[in-house]
């Protein structure tokens, strides 16, 4: 069984397509996985659906009718992504035991292409953290030590992947929750271009970069997903067309010639001497296989935390309105009219995270403040954009750490709004800017624990950022290196 997990998704599906390992066989040996771990990396899981699923999609690709690199392969999903009748929280207090009555459409494409669901992941609340603490259900655990925090917020997603409890899982990311769980758990995270990936079905937590992602153990496993799940959605007017499809076999491992440029700010002061001196270790690799590198400057990076978070608050304050006892979910037990039913529901299902960016956004829209934080808030974020457009008229990818130190302990950060907004100050800018962006594992801190690297391309240049992580990932074994599985 141990044998099964350590293998990737791409490994699993040619394995199960041969005929070598059985779809049954690999579910039952990840749920087992499951079953035995004090990760707390999951909030559902579907057992009987998942093997009942096995059994099914066996038969398709026997008879040839499914045919995708991961048909079979044992997946998990965010839970914040909907799935049809089963059980989807958002990690919160508020939505109950709600279990929508439609699949996301990521989560259909899947189903179609033989993917074999084994449950929803933990995750921070509405995916408003970086660490999975926020989670009403608990944190979720990083594998390389269950002391550490996982990453967030997609930490489950993390966790799961990285222990063996999922060859593969979707997460969301708004300002770095794919990539920087990747980072912390030691597996590679990719947030695609937006608008790339349908993000219907996915509960928004700030509409205008929000992004479903893919976590796996490699390059190679993100594209094959990818190829499954990108593309233009009806259902989603901000989708596009692209050419998804191609992403597995356009990895060549040739990067000759390409250009990476590494910002000095990301570098400097603040960044660990370990995730520093690991992250350009990275580059002299990929130098090492045709890449040219180059340091430059980008100064308006350092406004992109404050920008990012006044635009995420802003936009949660609005999406969330609509969780208010009403329609679904959670409903207060004592209230009197309309007015206090909301404000109890709220007040009572709410974590301290959400409600602390509800009002931080709610705040940046109140008239007399909105041109002041919100409308500022916004131009930075053009400037940032601008900024990288500039940048990649000279470089086809950037380079930078996911995050300035390792996985921090369960506890160290929660009590301090600064330091935690500050885990996220390399990743924000990207989504602010609806870029791709990749995380992939480059080595161990003193301490033990992963450290990622993060490479970042130009709008729609996703196989070239899948492209380099794959040549890097054929010159090193770190993606391939396994965390010890914790027991109950």
């Amino acid at each position: 069984m141990t044998e099964i997990l350590d293998l990737s998704a791409v490994e699993l599906g040619r394995k199960i397509k041969n005929g070598d390992i059985g779809v049954r066989e690999a579910t039952q040996a990840t749920l087992d996985a499951i079953d035995n771990s004090s990760l707390n990396a999951y909030i559902t899981v579907t057992d009987d659906e998942a093997l009942k699923s096995a059994e099914n999609i066996q038969k398709g690709i026997k008879d040839g009718s499914l045919s995708s690199p991961i048909a079979g392969v044992p997946a998990a999903v965010k839970d914040n992504i909907c799935t049809k009748g089963v059980k989807t929280t958002c990690a919160s207090h508020i939505l109950g035991d709600f279990r929508p009555p439609y699949s996301a459409t990521v989560v259909e494409r899947m189903e179609a292409a033989g993917a074999v669901i084994v449950g929803k992941t933990n995750m921070d609340e509405f995916a408003m953290g970086a660490s999975n603490e926020t989670s009403y259900y608990g944190p979720a655990k990083n594998p390389w030590n269950e002391e550490h925090v996982p990453g967030g917020s997609s930490g489950g997603s993390g966790a799961a992947v990285a222990g063996g409890q999922a060859f593969y899982a979707l997460g969301s990311d708004t300002g770095g929750s794919v990539r920087n769980p990747a980072g912390f758990c030691g597996i590679t995270g990719m947030k695609p271009t937006y608008g790339t990936v349908s993000r219907y079905g996915l509960i928004a937590y700030a509409s205008s970069l929000d992004q479903i992602g893919v976590l796996g153990k490699s390059a190679e496993d993100i594209a094959a997903v990818l190829d499954t799940i990108g593309g233009r959605d009806p259902q989603d007017s901000t989708s596009v067309d692209t050419d998804c499809g191609t992403f597995l076999s356009s990895l060549s491992g040739d990067i000759r010639g390409m250009k990476i440029g590494l910002p000095e700010e990301c570098f400097g002061e603040g960044v660990d001497e370990n995730v520093r001196k690991l992250v350009l270790e990275a580059g002299e690799v990929l130098k090492s296989r045709g890449a040219e590198l180059h340091s430059f400057s980008m100064p308006l990076t350092k406004y992109a935390v404050a920008a990012y978070y006044l635009i995420a608050c802003a936009e949660a304050s609005s999406n969330l309105s609509r969780f208010d006892g009403v329609k679904y979910g959670f409903r207060a037990e004592n209230y009197e009219d309309i007015r206090s039913l909301h404000e109890n529901t709220r007040s009572e299902g709410f974590g301290w995270e959400v409600k602390e960016r509800i009002m931080l956004g709610t705040f940046a829209l109140s008239s007399g403040y909105y041109d002041a934080y919100y409308k500022k808030a916004q131009q930075v974020r053009a400037a940032i954009s601008c900024a990288y457009d500039e940048a990649f008229e000279k470089y086809d990818l950037i380079l930078s750490p996911v995050s300035p130190d390792t996985a921090p302990r369960i506890g160290e950060k929660s009590s301090d709004s600064l330091k935690k907004y500050l885990s996220d100050i390399f990743t924000v800018s990207v989504n602010l800017a609806g870029l791709p962006g990749i995380s992939i594992p480059c080595g161990f801190a003193e301490n033990g624990l992963p450290v990622g690297a993060q490479l970042i391309g130009k709008a729609l240049r996703d196989k070239t950022v899948l492209g380099a992580a794959h040549a890097y990932q054929m010159n090193t074994d770190y993606h391939k290196m396994i965390a010890k599985r914790g027991a109950k």
